[in-house]
C-alpha cells in the first residue's frame, strides 16, 4: 500500500485538530438551529444558513432578527459587524498561506474564529509550515460537525436544553485560551496579549461584538510590530 501524499496527510492532520474542539461547536450548532425555528425559519432555510452562511455569530444574530422581522439592511448591517474580524484573519494567514486563485476563495469562504486559531497555533509544529490543505482540512473539520448538529437541532431541538443554561458557553473562551497559551513565548508576545485584552474588554462596553475584536486585533498588531521594530533597532 503506498504512503499517503503529503497534502492528504497535511488535510488529516488540519480535520484532526479540531475534533478536541467537536464539544463546544456542537451544542452551539443545535442553539442556532433552536433559535432559527423558533424565528419561523423552515428545516430547509434553517439548514441552507448553515450550509451557505456557514458562521455561527452571525447565524444566531440572523435568526434572532428574522424572529423580530428585521430589514434587510438592519440584517446585513449587523452580521458585516460580526464577521469583520475575518479581515484581519485572512491578512494574517496570507503572511503564512501561499494560496491564490480559487484555494484563496474556497479558503476564505470556509475560514471561521476556529480554524484560524486552531492553524495559527499548529503552524510552528508543521514540517514546512502551513499549507492550504492543513487549513482546508481544519475547516471543512468545523463546517462537517456544524452542519450534521444544525440538522439534529432542526429535528429534535424541542427536547434538548439552551447550551448556555448549562454552562456550555464557557467551552468557548477556554479553547482559545488554549490556543493562545503556547504562542506566548516571550515577554513581548504576552505584554500584547495582555494589552489587547484589556483594549478588547474596554471596547465591548463601548461597540458590538464585531468591532470590538477589529479594534482590538488592529490595536494588538499595531503595538506588537512596534515593539518588535523597536527591539530590533
Amino acid at each position: 500500500m503506498s504512503a499517503p501524499s503529503p497534502s492528504r496527510s497535511s488535510f488529516l492532520a488540519g480535520f484532526l485538530a479540531l475534533t478536541p474542539l467537536y464539544l463546544g461547536i456542537a451544542p452551539f450548532a443545535v442553539a442556532y438551529a433552536v433559535t432559527a425555528r423558533a424565528a419561523h425559519l423552515s428545516l430547509l432555510e434553517t439548514q441552507f444558513m448553515s450550509l451557505s452562511v456557514f458562521a455561527g455569530a452571525s447565524q444566531f444574530a440572523a435568526a434572532g432578527l428574522f424572529g423580530k422581522s428585521a430589514g434587510a439592511l438592519a440584517i446585513v448591517f449587523t452580521t458585516f459587524l460580526l464577521n469583520v474580524r475575518h479581515v484581519l484573519y485572512g491578512l494574517s494567514l496570507a503572511q503564512q498561506v501561499p494560496i491564490s486563485g480559487w484555494r484563496r476563495v474556497v479558503a476564505a469562504q470556509f475560514l471561521t474564529d476556529e480554524a484560524y486559531g486552531v492553524s495559527i497555533a499548529a503552524a510552528p509544529h508543521l514540517p514546512g509550515g502551513l499549507n492550504f490543505a492543513f487549513l482546508l482540512g481544519a475547516e471543512l473539520s468545523l463546517y462537517a460537525v456544524w452542519n450534521v448538529f444544525t440538522l439534529i437541532g432542526s429535528l429534535a431541538g424541542a427536547v434538548i436544553p439552551d447550551p448556555q443554561a448549562v454552562g456550555a458557553d464557557v467551552i468557548f473562551p477556554l479553547a482559545f485560551l488554549g490556543l493562545l497559551v503556547p504562542l506566548l513565548r516571550g515577554r513581548l508576545e504576552l505584554l500584547v496579549a495582555v494589552c489587547s485584552g484589556l483594549l478588547a474588554w474596554g471596547v465591548s462596553r463601548l461597540f458590538p461584538g464585531g468591532l470590538t475584536v477589529l479594534i482590538a486585533g488592529v490595536g494588538g498588531a499595531l503595538l506588537g510590530a512596534a515593539l518588535t521594530t523597536r527591539r530590533a533597532t
